[in-house]
């Protein structure tokens, strides 16, 4: 099994944070230095920052959480600003965010110590469908979201074709939900920011069937047995 892999089995990161740590230097196999690619036996003695990772089975989480603004979607931060980690109740075991919300985005985020959900659900090719409510400065028209659903170009590529429809409307703001099926970085704001519109607020509030519903800002639950089988079988 390759390290990234088996790190995330272990509930210690996504796969992608796994890469960026043992690029690091902070993974060790056997006391020697892991290295992108590595595999792991079940013999291997594996450490992370100088403490062993059990090799034994782990008890899968998953847990829903209304992100706030002003929180990142990190297990850790070298510039010291608040992480969605630290408004987990402690009964909560070693769990990582699954995908990200930007520091000024708020709403729906899975944390989970299962590795393989994880990739799954942040995989480009599965397009596993993403809810936002963004409300717009000013008015928009149908014409507008005309140019948001058949792609804009960011970064020399055009998004794909998504789904968009005007809440709420008046001279001050637009209230609009839009479901993409990507995940760049920043996409929805910057999506607007390419017809010349500017995002005020931001919020997820659905993964696929899984919706954003009860939990006040910053508030964590537990996801029900119906709602773990939903999510692995996306």
């Amino acid at each position: 099994m390759r390290i990234n892999k088996f790190l995330a089995e272990k509930g210690v990161a996504s796969r992608r944070h796994a890469d960026e740590m043992i690029a690091a230097g902070r993974v060790q196999i056997n006391g020697v230095v892991a290295t992108l690619g590595a595999s792991v036996e079940e013999t291997d003695e594996v450490f992370l920052d100088g403490q062993p990772i059990a090799q034994g089975e782990k008890k899968e989480e998953f847990y829903i959480m209304n992100k706030p603004k002003g929180v990142i979607c990190s297990v850790s931060d070298d510039r010291g600003r608040k992480t969605v980690m630290q408004l987990l109740p402690e009964t909560v075991g070693r769990v990582f965010p699954v995908g990200r919300l930007d520091y000024e985005t708020e709403g729906l985020l899975i944390l989970t110590n299962d590795g393989d959900t994880a990739y799954r659900l942040t995989h480009p090719s599965n397009e596993i469908p993403k809810t936002y409510m963004a409300r717009i400065e000013g008015t928009m028209t149908e014409k507008d979201l005309n140019r948001i659903r058949s792609g804009v170009e960011l970064d020399g590529v055009m998004t794909k074709k998504c789904k968009a429809h005007i809440v709420e409307t008046n001279k001050a703001y637009t209230k609009v939900h839009i479901t993409i099926t990507e995940g760049r970085n920043r996409q929805v704001r910057r999506m607007f920011e390419a017809i010349g519109r500017n995002v005020e607020f931001l919020k997820r509030i659905s993964i696929g069937k899984l919706k954003l519903t009860g939990l006040d800002r910053g508030q964590v639950r537990a996801l029900t047995e119906e709602e773990i089988l939903y999510l692995k079988g996306l």
